[in-house]
Formats: C-alpha cells, sequence, structure tokens
C-alpha cells in the first residue's frame, strides 16, 4: 500500500492559500482517481482506493501544518507504511511558482510541516514532491505571502503545478522515484 500525504491547514480560512497546495493536491488526486476523502481517521481526512491493483491512502492532516507530524506518524503506524512507500506532497516557497522537485530523501529546509514529519517519524528518507509556490519577486512577510489566495494569473500556472505533481507520482509508482527525479528534476523553461 502507497500513503499519499497533502500538507496544509485545514478550515476555509486557508483553503486556497498557497500553504495549501498539498490539499489541494490530495482533493485533485481524489476527483481523479475516485477517492471519497470525507472520512476521519489518524487526525486526518482519508480515502482510499485503488490504481492498477496496488492499494493507495490519501489523507490530508488536519493537525495544523506546523503539526502535521503527528498526523503522518498515527497514519504510517497504523497502516503499516513502509518509508518508501509514504509521499509528503508539500509547497515550496524556495521552487518557481508551479514548478516541481522530487526528493527520495532530504531535510526539512525551513518548511515547518515537513520539519515536523521527519521529527516524529525519526527519519529523513522517505519520498516527497515539492511544489514551487515562489513569488515573483522578493517577499518580505513570508507569512503572510504563503497564507495568502493565488492572484487570477497565477492560477494558471499552480493548476500547471499540480497536473506536473501527479504525472510525477504516478511514475514513481511505475516506474520508481530515480525515474521521476530525472524526469521532472529538470529546470523547465518558460515560453
Amino acid at each position: 500500500m502507497w500513503a499519499v500525504v497533502g500538507l496544509g491547514n485545514p478550515g476555509l480560512r486557508y483553503a486556497h492559500t498557497r500553504h495549501n497546495v498539498g490539499f489541494a493536491f490530495i482533493k485533485m488526486l481524489a476527483k481523479d482517481w475516485n477517492i471519497q476523502t470525507k472520512k476521519r481517521a489518524f487526525s486526518s481526512k482519508v480515502g482510499e482506493g485503488e490504481r492498477k491493483r496496488e492499494k493507495i491512502f490519501v489523507a490530508m492532516p488536519q493537525t495544523y501544518m506546523n503539526n502535521s507530524g503527528f498526523a503522518v506518524k498515527k497514519i504510517v503506524d497504523n497502516r503499516k507504511i513502509e518509508k518508501e512507500k509514504l509521499i509528503i506532497i508539500y509547497d515550496d516557497l524556495d521552487i518557481p511558482l508551479g514548478e516541481i522537485r522530487v526528493r527520495k530523501e532530504g531535510s526539512a529546509g525551513t518548511h515547518k510541516g515537513m520539519d515536523s514529519v521527519i521529527r516524529e517519524l525519526k527519519i529523513t528518507c522517505f519520498p516527497r514532491i515539492r511544489i514551487g509556490i515562489g513569488p515573483s519577486s522578493p517577499v518580505k512577510d513570508t507569512i503572510t505571502f504563503v497564507l495568502s489566495p493565488f492572484d487570477e494569473e497565477e492560477k494558471p500556472l499552480i493548476d500547471e503545478g499540480l497536473r506536473k505533481a501527479r504525472n510525477a507520482l504516478e511514475m514513481i509508482f511505475d516506474r520508481g522515484i530515480e525515474n521521476a527525479m530525472s524526469v521532472f528534476n529538470q529546470k523547465m523553461e518558460r515560453i
């Protein structure tokens, strides 16, 4: 079984913010793969489906971003998820808007949600897909920026990023993370 966890903050106040790209990804994936995510378990909204005869468990922790690790640990422990089959999806301020990066391990960087996940799991070697929310120019207040909604002209770029992330996830499932990294970590030029 694979577990795909999107990080974000619960509640309408945060629903369309940059920091909730992980939740937006899970919602898109659930819709595309016909997975219901209304059930609550493991301090998360969860759903379960199947892809090519393999079970897929999806989750959106409801613990708020900075405590995401509590929910992820419950999922991993209760569902007995192998570390290679746990994939965390989250926003990254240092990646250009709509671009993605795939990693099979690493630190949390400055992301408090990932820091919580790593702290609770006590490992750094699990796959993750980072979706770029980076600003076009430097911002003075990072917190205000990540908790703000996307502008109308940014929405097509973030939608493109979500589609790339879904394609990367499917490649991880079908051909392994190394292949996904080699394809999706290329810097794409915008025309």
